[in-house]
């Protein structure tokens, strides 16, 4: 078992790696009363196409999201009863890389842990059983396609992307969820549910030998192969589509505004770019940015407007968006202010301003064991400590900022989704 101290953060991180491949992490919280555990696979929606057993498959959208609803089917255990009975919280989601599975209680912690791993490690499926989850995660979609947020983001990654699948919905649609069958989800299991494409990671006032013990006595003793994914290939940095514009229900307008970035690089200089990219955008849309007051004083935004820096397996992008008057002349502007900072820089006092509320945000999120699991879990699957964040920040500079606005926010690498008031109807 590794030890290894973060004394600027004031936390203490065992691990250890199993003959069977997997990382069993624990975070010691030793004054707690509650404890969480996070049990996570490196396989999310953008993993359609894979090669086992010597050839590639290609697997239907929304395969990983249906494995998920599926896992918690047991032969001969109703999961989330198991852990209500042991006075835990349990849940899980699918992300575009990740899987993952969690609880949080602040009693029975082994008990539930058992559960946790004997139920993620066994899979279980029937043709009916999958007939029937196919008709609820199908009203799912139609919901959802309903939703205007949701389709202003999804018909904006459409615009960005002609061949990565982050175009495509971590849940699938309708059509692709039909051509799901139990064997698909057999073979997805095998492929991706082993120990050495796994990691486990408690947080709180636990025994970190404990928990090594119950991974090493439920898991099974082999890890399988690694597993060979492609993920597309985009040609550039060119938006596949320059705009989309849709009518829906909204009082009014919706836009969401994306800029084609390079794709991430991994280990530590993927936790670089993402805190140069976080950078990048406080300084240009953040609600205390020159350009957020003035368009705010001016009227022509609200509270609405925001975004981030994505990364994503093989792409990642700037988005900012919002509820406005005039999406396009927000979406001038802040192209026209990312230039301005790229060309003559970012005030030193409001760059100091930005770079201490960012760090302060990050060592808040430790706060939470949610964030903390998360955070090392991808910082695990892309080959960095995440607890490293300190001294990482410490690299960043005003420049890296100003340059990572010059070179990526640009027209030419801008696409643009609009949310339109429908029209009434007039009989």
């Amino acid at each position: 078992m590794r030890t290894t101290e973060y004394p600027r953060l004031g936390e203490k991180v065992f691990r250890t790696h199993l003959s069977n491949g997997l990382e069993v992490v624990t975070v010691s919280k030793p004054f707690h009363a509650r404890s969480y555990a996070f049990f996570a696979a490196r396989y999310g929606g953008m993993d359609l196409r894979f090669r086992l057993d010597g050839r590639w498959r290609d697997t239907p959208a929304g395969i990983a999201h249906f494995l998920e609803h599926k896992m918690f089917d047991m032969e001969t255990e109703n999961v989330m009863q198991s852990f209500a009975r042991n006075g835990a919280s349990d849940n899980a989601f699918t992300s575009n890389a990740v899987t993952a599975y969690y609880f949080t209680s602040t009693g029975n912690f082994y008990e539930n842990l058992r559960t946790l791993l004997r139920f993620v490690s066994t899979p279980y499926f029937t043709p009916e059983s999958v007939e029937k989850e196919q008709g609820i995660i199908a009203q799912e979609i139609r919901e959802t396609e309903d939703d205007p947020d949701w389709r202003v983001y999804a018909n904006l990654m459409e615009c960005l992307y002609r061949d990565s699948p982050a175009r495509i919905p971590v849940a699938g649609s309708v059509e692709s969820i039909r051509q799901i069958t139990s064997q698909v989800l057999y073979d997805c299991h095998k492929a991706f549910y082993t120990p050495s494409n796994m990691v486990l990671i408690c947080v709180g006032n636990m025994d970190p030998e404990r928990v090594v013990l119950e991974a090493e006595a439920i898991l099974p003793g082999e890890g399988g192969p690694a597993i060979e994914r492609d993920y597309g290939q985009e040609k550039n940095l060119t938006p596949a589509g320059r705009e989309r514009e849709q009518e829906m229900a909204v009082s009014m307008p919706m836009f969401l505004a994306g800029y084609k970035c390079p794709p991430p690089g991994d280990g530590e200089a993927m936790l670089r770019q993402s805190i140069i990219g976080d950078l990048a955008c406080d300084a240009l849309f953040g609600d205390s940015s020159p350009l957020y007051t003035r368009l705010y004083e001016q009227g022509a935004i609200n509270s609405s407007l925001g975004g981030n820096f994505d990364m994503l397996p093989g792409v990642s992008y700037v988005y900012v968006g919002g509820d406005v008057k005039d999406p396009r002349r927000v979406f001038d502007e802040i192209t026209r202010q990312a230039r301005r900072l790229g060309q003559e820089g970012i005030d030193g006092d409001f760059y100091r301003q930005i770079r201490r509320a960012a760090y302060g945000g990050m060592l808040r999120s430790l706060n939470s064991f949610e964030n903390i699991a998360v955070s090392m879990a991808e910082g695990y699957f892309r080959g960095f400590d995440y607890y490293r964040f300190p001294e990482v920040f410490d690299a960043v500079t005003k420049e890296d900022v100003e340059a990572f606005l010059r070179e990526n926010i640009a027209p030419e690498r801008a696409a643009l989704s609009l949310i339109r008031p429908k029209e009434p109807a007039f009989s």
